[in-house]
């Protein structure tokens, strides 16, 4: 029997002996630092019973939010933050305030639909069974990043194979302790001022030949310094959104027509970007900064 016929047996058996019914839920508290393919082989095996498909592989899982396809490649509390339209936290406008982060509670949880058929394959890029062309890609950031920030990939080219490992080991386990000697080994290479600010910012943008469904995004990023326009005083938040963004941010002091939100909450434009570098970054190394529109 052929992989096809084995695939229309499977769906006459389904529907030979399907009852009006749907698949549990999935419920999960997950990192926002994470990726959610790290999440496919435990939810293959949760919602096996219920694929169509019984042959399908955990890697061709993706995700989707109210039919908008989920690139897998994206951190996901940047997901959470793009698409969830849940309104971010407030700080109390000091750059100092640590105290911690609380969602509302009435956007929680995060209702994702996982598929395993009709890959949306103009949208995303399928993963491969290893593995490999996730890491690639989160390996790719990083070295993007790394570049930025000092003209040079020579910190992330240059890691020890246990360095790469243990950093790579580090992302899948969500684990700190391993995760944090790499990244500074990282952040602070060269032993020099940081040149540039890896930063990307992420609008909602009209349909493309690209991406003609709706979710789609258009992402901005540009030289961002340490220090404004060659002075020494030190870049904020405002002054680079002014730079790169006029029309929305006319101000480099007010939020007028968006708010910038990193890791759920909204920024002081006073944020200084180098201090949100060190103290911010997704794992990737980068600043990943969506915006919310002020009503």
């Amino acid at each position: 029997m052929t992989s096809q016929q084995q695939k229309s047996a499977s769906l006459q058996d389904a529907i030979w002996n399907g009852v009006y019914d749907e698949a549990d839920s999935y419920l999960i508290q997950y990192p926002r630092l994470s990726y959610l393919p790290f999440l496919l082989p435990r939810l293959h095996a949760f919602f096996t019973s219920f694929l169509i498909d019984p042959t399908a592989a955990p890697h061709e899982g993706w995700f989707s939010y109210e039919d908008v396809p989920l690139k897998w490649h994206y951190p996901l509390g940047l997901l959470y933050d793009l698409f969830s339209g849940a309104p971010p936290a407030q700080t109390n406008g000091s750059d100092h305030d640590h105290s911690p982060l609380r969602q509302d509670p009435a956007t929680l949880p995060w209702r994702l639909t996982l598929h395993f058929t009709d890959w949306p394959g103009e949208q995303l890029v399928q993963p491969d069974t290893e593995g490999k062309v996730l890491h690639d890609a989160f390996i790719n950031s990083v070295k993007e990043a790394d570049f930025l920030r000092n003209g040079t990939a020579k910190g992330i080219m240059s890691l020890s194979k246990d360095d790469s490992t243990q950093l790579w080991a580090a992302v899948q386990e969500h684990k700190r302790s391993a995760f944090d000697p790499i990244f500074q080994k990282l952040l602070y290479a060269q032993g020099a001022p940081l040149r540039h600010i890896p930063l990307k910012i992420y609008l909602p943008s009209s349909p493309s030949a690209s991406e003609p469904s709706s979710g789609h995004l258009r992402v901005v990023q540009s030289l961002i310094t340490p220090f404004f326009q060659g002075t020494k005083e030190p870049q904020t938040l405002g002054m680079a959104l002014h730079t790169l963004l006029p029309t929305l941010f006319p101000s480099r002091r007010t939020p007028i027509l968006a708010k910038p939100v990193l890791h759920g909450a909204v920024v002081p434009m006073s944020s200084q970007v180098e201090g949100l570098l060190r103290e911010a970054a997704y794992l990737d190394g980068w600043l990943h900064l969506g915006l919310v529109m002020i009503s």
